[in-house]
C-alpha cells in the first residue's frame, strides 16, 4: 500500500461555491441525501475480498463505485484487504460537500522491505459538485502517515472503526480505532491493548489507556478502539476485551469530551458492569462495548443539546442459563462526566418481545438516533435499534432480527417491535442471514443491511432503508430496498449491504 502525503484534514480549501451542503451525507453538495453501501468482500479487478464502496447519489443522479482501483487512490486492490470494512462521513475540508472516510484494517503495508500484515489504512475521499470517486481528491494514510509519532505495525488493524463529525465549535473531527495496537508500559508490551487516533483541526494524537486521565488499565487483549461513537460534544470508545477484576473480556467503555486539554481530548469517565448504577455483573466473555452508538440529548433546562445518550451492546451476556443471549445498556452523559443509567434490558425484561435464547447475541450491533434535535429530548424522539443476529424464526435458524425500542419509555417493553425478514422487513428469512449484523441510522431513517443474505432474490446482499416511524410501527410509508442490478447498481456483490 502506498499513501499520499499528509494533509491537515480540517484545513479549508478555496471555497467551492456550488456546494450547498445541508445534510450529513451529501457528497455532491446538492442538498439531497446520498446513501453509502459497502461490500468489503467484493471482488475488484479479479481480486477476491478486495472490497469496495458504492455511493448512491440522491435524486437519481447515479451511482459511484469507489475501491482501491479508483483513479487517484494510489493503492492496489489485494486479496482480503476488505476496503470498506468501516466507513464514516463528514465535511473534512469545509467546502459544503460531504467527504467519505473508508477504513481498510486488513491492508498489508510494505515498509523497510517487510510486509506488515493487517497493519491497516484509512482513506479520505473528498466529495465535489460533480460527485465522488474518480476525479475526487483522495488521501490515503497508514497510522504513521496520519500520526508521525506512532509506528505502523503488523496486525494493528488501523481503521477497524472510524467515526467523524463536527464539534460544537464547528471543527471537523475524526476518530480512528486501532484495536490491535500493542502498547508498551514500563518496559512491558501489552499485545492488542489498542488505541485510537484522534484528529481535530491541526491536532493529531494517539490515545490509549496509559494516557493521563484515560479510564482503564493497559492490558493485553483490551482492544481499546474496537468500537467508537460520537456527537458534536462527546465521543466514546469501546474495549470489549477489557478485564474487570478476574473476569476476562468483560468489557468497558471510555467517554471523552472533544475539548482539548494538554493536547488530548478530555477523558470524562469510564463505565463497565462493575460501575455503580450500571446494570448487570461483569462476567468473562460479556463483551460490554462490542458495539456502541451515541446521539444528542437536550435536557428540559437547556436550549441546546448539552448531553448525550449512549447505547452499549453486550452480546456475550448470559441471561439466566441462556449463554450469549445478549443485552443492552443505555446511559445519559452530562458535561460534568456524570453518567446515569437510562435503561438496561435483555430479551427477558418485562414485556420485551421474545425470550432469552442461547446464541442470539442481542446487542452485537446497536444504533441510536435523536429524530428531532431542535426540541427537548423525550421518549417521542429517541429511537434505538438493536441487532439480534443469532435469532431464529419459527422455522429458520440464525435468520436474525432487529428489535426497535423507545429507550426513554418508563417501561422498555411497552413499545418495542421485533422485525425479521417477512415480518416488518421485506424479503424472506433464510438460514444464516444474520440480520442485525449491519445497522446504521440518521434522524429520519434506519438502515438495515443483510450482507449475508441466502435468499435467492438477494444472494449478493441487500439494504433496507425504512423511516424510523415505520420501524416503530407508527406509520407505513414503505421501505426502500437496494439490490445489486437495480436502481443503477451493478449486478455484482459478495456482502452488499454492509452499513454501520
Amino acid at each position: 500500500m502506498a499513501a499520499t502525503g499528509i494533509v491537515t484534514l480540517g484545513s479549508p480549501p478555496a471555497a467551492a461555491t456550488t456546494c450547498t451542503g445541508g445534510t450529513s451525507s451529501d457528497f455532491n453538495g446538492d442538498g439531497v441525501t446520498d446513501t453509502v453501501i459497502a461490500d468489503p468482500d467484493a471482488t475488484v479487478n479479479g481480486v477476491k475480498n478486495a472490497g469496495l464502496v458504492r455511493v448512491v447519489l440522491g435524486g437519481g443522479k447515479g451511482v459511484s463505485e469507489i475501491s482501491q482501483a479508483t483513479p487517484g487512490m494510489n493503492a492496489t486492490p489485494e486479496t482480503s484487504d476488505h476496503f470498506g470494512f468501516s466507513r464514516t462521513s463528514y465535511d473534512a475540508d469545509g467546502d459544503g460537500c460531504t467527504d467519505l472516510v473508508v477504513g481498510t484494517p486488513f491492508e498489508d503495508v510494505a515498509q523497510s522491505g517487510k510486509q506488515l500484515v493487517d497493519a491497516g489504512a484509512v482513506y479520505v475521499i473528498h466529495g465535489s459538485p460533480t460527485g465522488i470517486g474518480a476525479g475526487s481528491t483522495i488521501e490515503g494514510y497508514t497510522q504513521t502517515q496520519l500520526d508521525p509519532t506512532t509506528s505502523t505495525e503488523a496486525y494493528d488493524w488501523f481503521g477497524y472503526t472510524v467515526r467523524a463529525g463536527t464539534t460544537s465549535t464547528n471543527k471537523p473531527y475524526l476518530v480512528v480505532g486501532v484495536p490491535g495496537e500493542d502498547v508498551t508500559v514500563d518496559g512491558k508490551t501489552h499485545v492488542d491493548a489498542g488505541c485510537i487516533e484522534y484528529v481535530q483541526g491541526t491536532t493529531v494524537v494517539p490515545v490509549n489507556e496509559d494516557d493521563p486521565g484515560v479510564p482503564g488499565t493497559v492490558e493485553g487483549n483490551d482492544r481499546f478502539g474496537y468500537s467508537v461513537g460520537g456527537t458534536n460534544r462527546y465521543f466514546a470508545v469501546g474495549s470489549p476485551g477489557e478485564a474487570i477484576g478476574d473476569q476476562e473480556f468483560a468489557g468497558g467503555v471510555a467517554i471523552f469530551s472533544h475539548t482539548l486539554s494538554g493536547g488530548l481530548p478530555t477523558p470524562l469517565v469510564g463505565i463497565d458492569q462493575d460501575t455503580a448504577g450500571i446494570g448487570g455483573v461483569p462476567e468473562t466473555g460479556d463483551g460490554f462495548g462490542t458495539s456502541i452508538s451515541m446521539t444528542n440529548y437536550r435536557p428540559s433546562d437547556q436550549t441546546y443539546n448539552s448531553d448525550a445518550i449512549l447505547a452499549i451492546g453486550i452480546p456475550g451476556e448470559d441471561v439466566g442459563t441462556a449463554a450469549d443471549a445478549g443485552s443492552v445498556e443505555v446511559v445519559r452523559v452530562q458535561p460534568s462526566g456524570t453518567v446515569t443509567q437510562v435503561t438496561s434490558f435483555d430479551a427477558g425484561s418485562t414485556d420485551v418481545e421474545g425470550n432469552p435464547v442461547p446464541g442470539d447475541f442481542m446487542g452485537q450491533r446497536v444504533t441510536i438516533a435523536n429524530t428531532d434535535t431542535s426540541v427537548v429530548t423525550s421518549a417521542a424522539n429517541i429511537r434505538l435499534a438493536v441487532g439480534v443476529p443469532g435469532k431464529d424464526t419459527a422455522t429458520v435458524k440464525d435468520a436474525g432480527a432487529i428489535q426497535v425500542f423507545r429507550p426513554l419509555d418508563t417501561a422498555i417493553g411497552a413499545n418495542d417491535r421485533l422485525l425479521t425478514r417477512g415480518s416488518g422487513l421485506p424479503g424472506t428469512a433464510t438460514a444464516r442471514d444474520y440480520v442485525g449484523m449491519a445497522l446504521a441510522s440518521g434522524t429520519t431513517n434506519l438502515y438495515v443491511g443483510v450482507p449475508f443474505s441466502k435468499a435467492a432474490d438477494s444472494s449478493k446482499g441487500t439494504l433496507y432503508v425504512l423511516p424510523w416511524t415505520d420501524a416503530d410501527g407508527t406509520t407505513s410509508t414503505g421501505t426502500k430496498t437496494y439490490l445489486p442490478g437495480q436502481d443503477g447498481l451493478p449486478d455484482a456483490g459478495e456482502a452488499f449491504g454492509t452499513v454501520g
